[in-house]
């Protein structure tokens, strides 16, 4: 039997056909893997699928990643010679080495050998492999289609030190690339030694990163395996659900829930899909900062019609279907294809559907990629907002009003619903107690895409408890994202509240809701709570832990990991992790104001005052630094440069009402009436219903002699307890 075993896998490796003998049939827990995690490589794909293979060989996917050789490099590596921004290179070949020796801005001089290249166009990356397992990816590029040298974001001077140097964190192959570019990619991070032992079963993007491990499906098309429900054990993405999650792991921005990518699992037990931030999207959705995509389709009308991806690019060859709008003629009238609906000339730049409708951003110095929500133009919103719009990317000579009445005078004044204007509208400062009540109705109005709607309820500010009302309905929304997103407001919530709506999510279909639920229970001692699911909440907190732990090779992750155990009261853990993500990046400055807080919780005040005197060095500009070293020297009777600090930080940010309580709280307690009350009036200008700004301006009118005013201020405050 043992014999037979072996002759039964070497069948596996040669064909892939259905034309086994029944003979050959065994029993499927008779079958053992012999490949790692199932992973046969496109070989064995080959015999069965010719033309897909053929199709994808030589595509971007295909091509992702390659070893260094005359074949696979495109940059010029003959002796070489060029400076950037006060870099300079020098490219060169050694036997069959590729060399590139670089002078950084502070003189230090290195050469490095080329070990990987990235992508094919419309530029070309190099990897050089370094200490503890780590590859970098080079600053400098190639650029495929003008032949040169170049830095994807000319003009800034980077220091070797700085997180943003490409032989940093931002570079680092392990964490921001290999995922994607490689299949069966296990990053392997070992947090504890900040390294990594990073493997994969094939080079690039083939078959089975998109399809899945092939092994159980070559066994089933050898007759090998167990046929009786037919199943092909193969990732097939027919529908727009399956290919989302097939395709949407690597075209999206995102955070990771877990260790390692599954091909074709759903996307949220994978991953939290970032919302439309203004940090990473224009106020109304449109793209600005690299989306990869799938943030941008999903808001569309394509997405909610069931559009997918393979419905404009060919899956394999990854090249559009047609060409100009025959590609969107596909679906949509030919009535949309004429000058009546474009107003341009026929076969002009202004004729083409994705001009209008698709508009772009170059990211990489060199790489147009367009905004996949397929939006009308809104210049009427840039008017008011200042967002772009496809009309004045166009006619820059132009204003967003000329632009704004050219709509009107071709489609009049009335404008299609669209989510845009609720995202600008949460926006907005000051929103009015009408416009608010609309926004909790678009937050669970199912019309609108889940992105837009998690994004809203992001923005939104809980200020009374009415606020809470909408933000509960959406923990039953169909959507995870929503539902999460909806956990993340209810952090202020009552213990007990927070309990009880944890318990009752607990055992949510989706890890991302269930790992939502466990954040509101940090610093909580789950086995100390009677009469509920201890073992659901156990569970949802272990998949919080292992997103921690899976973004902790990333500063900002690590500097979340240290947020953790300081929340759960591990000073020494906190206290690690937070000098690992200052290591990772000096720059992350939210990380000095933790770091210092933890410090003076463990009573290391000296250390404590240093880390803060470092971060006001780094960002002077930062009000929160003042205001939380005002504390420290309050704690350390320095009450003079409490003061002061508190003054400088109300200077900097006139919004810092905590600032302005802490001061008010000093002038009370030290007799200075007049001050406290001017300065807490301040505060409470700003948050008119902040009963504990109340109730110190209460104290100082009692002490001041003008009871009544106390009194009054006391019987509201009672009213609403």
């Amino acid at each position: 039997m043992k014999n037979f075993y072996w002759i039964v896998c070497i069948s596996i490796l040669v064909s892939c056909s259905n034309n086994s003998k029944k003979e050959s049939y065994v029993e499927k827990d008779q079958i053992k893997s012999v490949h790692k995690d199932g992973y046969v490589g496109d070989a064995q794909c080959i015999s069965c699928h010719k033309d897909a293979v053929d199709s994808w060989k030589g595509s971007d996917h295909d091509l992702a990643m390659q070893i260094v050789n005359e074949s696979t490099v495109l940059g010029d590596f003959n002796d070489v010679s060029i400076t950037l921004d006060g870099v300079s290179y020098f490219f060169s070949r050694k036997n069959e080495d590729y060399i590139v020796q670089v002078k950084e801005i502070d003189g230090s001089d290195i050469e490095y050998k080329i070990s990987y290249t990235f992508g094919v166009t419309p530029l070309q990356q190099y990897i050089a492999d370094f200490d503890n397992g780590k590859k970098q990816v080079l600053r400098v590029s190639w650029d495929v289609n003008n032949k040169r040298w170049y830095h994807q974001y000319p003009g800034d001077k980077i220091s070797p030190h700085d997180w943003m140097h490409w032989s940093k964190s931002s570079q680092n192959w392990n964490t921001m690339c290999a995922e994607c570019h490689s299949t069966n990619l296990k990053k392997n991070y070992l947090v504890e030694e900040d390294a990594f032992n990073t493997t994969y079963s094939f080079i690039n993007v083939n078959c089975e990163s998109c399809h899945g491990p092939a092994e159980q499906h070559v066994n089933w098309a050898s007759n090998l395996q167990d046929t009786l429900y037919n199943k092909k054990h193969i990732l097939s993405g027919k529908s727009q659900f399956n290919q989302m999650n097939m395709c949407a792991s690597c075209h999206s921005r995102r955070v990771k829930l877990t260790q390692n990518m599954i091909p074709g699992k759903h996307f949220e037990d994978q991953y939290l899909l970032q919302n439309l931030s203004d940090d990473f999207y224009h106020g109304d959705g449109q793209i600005k900062e690299e989306d990869y995509v799938f943030g941008s389709f999903v808001q569309s009308k394509m997405y909610h019609n069931d559009v997918t991806c393979t419905d404009c690019h060919d899956a394999h060859t990854l090249k559009l279907k047609e060409v100009g709008n025959n590609l969107c003629m596909q679906c949509h009238e030919p009535k949309y294809d004429t000058p009546s609906h474009y107003f341009h000339s026929i076969d002009s730049e202004g004729s083409q559907c994705i001009n209008c409708h698709m508009t772009g951003v170059t990211y990489m110095g060199v790489d147009y990629r367009r905004d996949h929500s397929f939006r009308i133009p809104r210049p009427d919103q840039s008017v008011e907002y200042g967002t772009p719009n496809a009309c004045n990317t166009c006619h820059q000579d132009k204003s967003n009003k000329w632009a704004a009445n050219k709509v009107e005078e071709w489609y009049g004044t009335k404008r299609q619903d669209h989510f845009s204007d609720a995202l600008l509208l949460s926006n907005r400062d000051n929103i009015s107690e009408k416009e608010r009540e609309s926004l909790d109705l678009f937050i669970n109005d199912l019309n609108y895409p889940a992105i837009a709607r998690a994004t809203v309820i992001d923005n939104l500010q809980i200020t009374k408890s009415q606020d809470f009302e909408a933000i509960i309905k959406g923990l039953e929304d169909p959507s995870p994202l929503v539902r999460f997103n909806c956990l993340q407001k209810l952090q202020s919530l009552s213990l007990q509240d927070r309990i009880a709506i944890a318990v009752k999510h607990t055992n949510d279909t989706t890890k991302l809701v269930r790992i939502g639920v466990a954040q509101l229970l940090i610093g909580i001692d789950i086995n100390t709570l009677t009469n509920v699911d201890v073992a659901g909440l156990n569970k949802s907190r272990n998949e919080l832990e292992e997103m921690l732990n899976s973004n902790a090779d990333f500063s900002l992750g690590r500097m979340q990991l240290g947020d953790y155990y300081l929340q759960n009261n591990d000073v020494k853990n906190a206290i690690k992790h937070y000098k690992v993500a200052l290591k990772m990046d000096s720059l992350l400055i939210p990380v000095y104001a933790n770091l210092a807080t933890t410090y003076s919780l463990s009573g290391q005040t000296n250390e404590a005052l240093n880390i803060l005197n470092l971060s006001i060095s780094k960002t002077p500009e930062l009000a929160r630094t003042y205001y939380l070293r005002a504390l420290l020297y309050f704690e350390t009777k320095q009450n003079e440069l409490a003061v002061k600090d508190l003054l400088q930080a109300i200077n900097l940010d006139p919004s810092d009402t905590r600032s302005m309580y802490n001061l008010a709280t000093f002038y009370y307690q030290n007799g200075n009436y007049v001050e406290g009350e001017k300065t807490i009036k301040k505060a409470l200008k700003l948050e008119k219903d902040n009963q504990d700004y109340k109730y110190l301006l209460a104290l100082i009118y009692q002490l001041q002699g003008r009871v009544n005013e106390s009194q009054i201020i006391m019987q509201e405050l009672n009213a609403n307890q």
